[in-house]
């Protein structure tokens, strides 16, 4: 099957790891995909060096009719047999385009954030999409009631875990805690994410700085992003050996696997994060936010806590509660786990996503 992937972002986060990894995958099956974006887009960037066919295209909409015309005359003559887009402006081009030239279109939605809803809702979900795939669960009843989809044609696949790529070795675990200045008596909080306005950073160290004289407590934040506005914000609450900064990390692992405890503390758009699969994978206890996604892998007594959102007293109350039963929270380690391994593998959401294609392609 030949599929091709729009993708108006042009930044790197969680959704552009998974549709290239997703793409890669499906490579390896057999299939053939091809990736349209806008210059200078970091996942086209990314593709191209993995050895797809890309192309770029402007996805503004002072460009539509010319994008229109040209992405429509090249997937046909490329032979394109299912069109996936990824975000609103290019949904909305290779939706109109699918119906132009009779290629099924597939709208993966990697957000939980609300739905405006309405027509608009209801013509990119509804008329312009054949099938909807969602990262998580909590938005496909959200997305039924919107586009008026039979159940069939709209599923909750989270991108998953492949046991392959999750190498790492316990020395560098202990490297990264030297590097940092930890040490092994140290109770570790840490969070891994591209840094935006909504991952909750700012909650972390508002709980970092209410516990800052709790003895032997720690906090990391890994990943890059709008790093200098949390490292300001920290500097300001004088946060100085209490919570680190790591920057963008080519492989995290180590560093995750390092921590007594993940937290994911989003307060909106978050589907089922990479980084808390990750965590879970590595037998992380975990603290998250009942937002999105998040609670099919953080469950409450059973892998780890769940608080709301834009709570940063409950973020000190629970990390209190976790470093004084280190001991006993490690079982949540272990069922989070277990959990990955049977419900978020990557061998598994690829067999879901060719389920899907070939609905949609019959």
């Amino acid at each position: 099957m030949k599929i091709i992937h729009l993708e108006a972002s042009t930044g790197w986060g969680g959704q552009e790891i998974r549709i290239l990894r997703e793409a890669e995958g499906m490579r390896q099956r057999g299939h053939e995909l091809l990736f349209a974006g806008m210059k200078g887009a970091k996942l086209l960037d990314a593709a191209c060096k993995a050895g797809f066919t890309c192309r770029t295209f402007s996805f503004h909409r002072r460009s539509w009719i010319w994008t229109l015309m040209t992405l429509s005359s090249w997937m046909r003559k490329e032979g394109v047999e299912v069109i996936n887009t990824h975000s609103s402006l290019d949904s909305w081009l290779g939706g109109i385009a699918g119906r132009l030239i009779g290629i099924p279109v597939l709208r993966t939605r990697h957000l939980s954030a609300a739905i405006r809803k309405g027509w608009n809702s209801r013509i990119l979900y509804g008329m312009l999409a054949d099938a909807v795939v969602t990262t998580s669960a909590c938005m496909v009843p959200v997305i039924l009631a919107q586009s008026g989809k039979q159940e069939t044609h709209c599923s909750s696949i989270p991108t998953g875990i492949d046991p392959e790529k999750m190498v790492y070795s316990s020395q560098e675990v202990e490297e990264f805690r030297k590097k940092l200045g930890i040490a092994s008596t140290d109770f570790l909080v840490g969070t891994a994410c591209v840094m935006r306005s909504w991952k909750g950073i700012l909650d972390l160290l508002q709980a970092a700085d209410t516990l800052r004289d709790v003895p032997n407590l720690r906090w990391v934040v890994i990943g890059g992003g709008h790093e200098e506005v949390y490292r300001s914000e920290a500097a300001r609450r004088k946060l100085e050996g209490i919570v680190y900064f790591t920057g963008h990390l080519s492989n995290p692992l180590p560093a995750i696997a390092s921590l007594d405890l993940f937290t994911l503390l989003s307060t909106a758009n978050e589907g089922v994060s990479q980084a808390l699969l990750q965590a879970a994978w590595l037998k992380r206890p975990l603290l998250a936010t009942t937002v999105g996604g998040s609670p099919e892998v953080c469950q409450e007594g059973y892998t780890g806590l769940l608080i709301p959102p834009f709570s940063p007293e409950r973020v000190a109350e629970s990390v209190l509660y976790c470093k004084a039963n280190a001991s006993f929270i490690k079982g949540w380690g272990e069922e989070a786990r277990r959990l990955v391994e049977k419900k978020f593998l990557f061998a598994q959401m690829l067999d879901q996503m060719e389920e899907v294609y070939r609905l949609i392609s019959r």
